[in-house]
């Protein structure tokens, strides 16, 4: 499966997703390659059938992009509750529909849209989903620059593997918030419950990639076009 197919079943997904927002929405833009192919979707529906919408936008990055589309944003001062939030992932467990996010940067932004969100539609294509989660994907974990080097030692105790996020330049990535991120390896899981609630009580953390119970629904394009996926009953 070539790169080209794969962003092919993105933009599937992406549009689909574009086509679920309604006029009046407040709509929540997440971040990543995905999420930028639904903006760009929504930017025309916008254009095109004068759809009436104000965004909130999960990064810097999508604030830019969203401006340039001239795409209506808006603050949580304005709005603060959120009809719908779209957004990609990094991997999506099969059944729970449980969710690793965070390798664009912005899972803080991105877990603070969707837990304000009435409903979240994840974008994804095929190869995202997973048996278990952990099972392609480390978990970022969010951590203030304050003594990270003590937070880091606080999530290897608790079973991750980690490792510092860094630019090309081998300088430590810094999130828009103004903090790093360590990759937390844990291997496919048996029991994600259990590590985010570990991963909730670490101190020095700000945030973790796992979002548990957020996904309403997941579009997923593959193969045999857009398929849409819930969540089943726990």
């Amino acid at each position: 499966m070539g790169s080209s197919a794969q962003n092919d079943w993105k933009r599937a997904a992406a549009e689909a997703a574009a086509q679920r927002i309604e006029q009046g929405m407040v709509v929540g833009l997440g971040t990543g390659s995905t999420a930028a192919i639904f903006v760009d979707a929504l930017a025309r529906r916008i254009a095109m059938e004068g759809l009436r919408i104000s965004g909130i936008p999960t990064s810097e990055q999508t604030a830019q992009h969203a401006r340039a589309l001239q795409i209506p944003l808006a603050t949580f001062a304005e709005h603060a509750q959120i009809d719908l939030t779209v957004d990609g992932a990094d991997e999506v467990e099969r059944g729970t529909l449980f969710l690793i996010k965070g390798h664009g940067g912005a899972l803080l932004r991105e877990k603070i849209v969707a837990s304000a969100s009435k409903r979240m539609i994840v974008i994804a294509d095929e190869t995202k989903l997973v048996e278990r989660l952990g099972s392609v994907f480390a978990v970022p974990v969010e951590v203030v620059r304050f003594g990270w080097q003590a937070t880091e030692k606080k999530l290897q105790k608790i079973g991750a593997k980690t490792s510092l996020r860094r630019e090309a330049n081998g300088e430590p990535f810094t999130t828009d918030g103004g903090n790093y991120i360590i990759e937390c390896v844990f291997g496919p899981m048996e029991r994600p419950k259990e590590i985010a609630r570990h991963l909730d009580h670490v101190v020095g953390s700000v945030e973790h990639g796992m979002f548990l119970g957020f996904a309403s629904e997941v579009l997923v394009g593959g193969r045999e076009g857009v398929k849409t996926l819930t969540p089943a009953k726990q």
